[in-house]
């Protein structure tokens, strides 16, 4: 009886454990948009990615992407990426983050969503909106 009152406490402290942790490849796609670092983000881009700036939304191959992100840290030159929400799709195991971004040109709130395959997750859509 001990033993499966000891479970009954420990098998959900350790699901919220593991829940606190954060997400490696996240956090790494976060530290690269807070560097502007392109080429950081360049291994998470699908082969084919929605980037919308400031009402212009386009979908890119990976390469041209790359372009067009180089371009946009050009000339906002990022200071710090903050996360401010994130979570999992109802559906599928898909991910989506929304974060803050401060350049030196302003400040833009960015929008992700991540598709996940079983261990690989890859950048489908990213969003920069103006505040």
């Amino acid at each position: 009886m001990k033993n499966l009152i000891f479970l009954m406490f420990l098998v959900p402290a350790i699901a919220f454990a593991n829940n606190q942790q954060g997400n490696p490849t996240l956090d790494a796609i976060s530290a690269a948009l807070g560097a502007g670092d392109v080429n950081a983000l360049s291994k998470y881009l699908a082969d084919n990615v929605e980037i919308s700036i400031q009402d212009k939304e386009q979908v890119y191959p990976k390469a041209k992407a790359v372009e067009v992100l180089k371009g946009f840290f050009d000339a906002n030159k990022p200071k710090t990426f903050a996360q401010v929400h994130k979570g999992q799709s109802r559906e599928n195991s898909d991910q989506y983050c929304i974060g803050n971004l401060t350049a030196t040109a302003g400040n833009y709130r960015v929008y992700l969503y991540l598709k996940v395959n079983g261990n690989n997750i890859s950048i489908q859509e990213m969003r920069f909106d103006k505040e």
